[in-house]
């Protein structure tokens, strides 16, 4: 089975705050709310040379097939832009 990869966007953010552990995924194969709404519950993980961060798809965002996804840890700003891969 290929591995299915998704860029993270952006934090989600509010009009005063920043929440460093969501964070707005968009997945290549993703373009509508149908097939991003079957990736709720998947598992999701960033990694580096150093860390793996697992995190949680949790909600959809917009209506375009991004997803919304909650990390364990808090993920770093040279993660934006950064590729995470599906595992579970």
């Amino acid at each position: 089975m290929e591995q299915v990869q998704g860029i993270i966007v952006n934090y989600r953010i509010g009009p005063k705050t920043q929440r460093s552990k969501e964070c707005i995924i968009q997945f290549a194969h993703v373009s509508s709310l149908s097939e991003a709404g079957r990736l709720i519950g998947r598992k999701v993980a960033w990694k580096n040379e150093k860390n793996r961060i697992v995190g949680k798809v949790v909600a959809l965002h917009g209506k375009k097939g991004l997803v919304r996804v909650r990390f364990r840890k808090g993920v770093p700003g040279h993660a934006l832009g950064a590729t995470v891969e599906l595992i579970g």
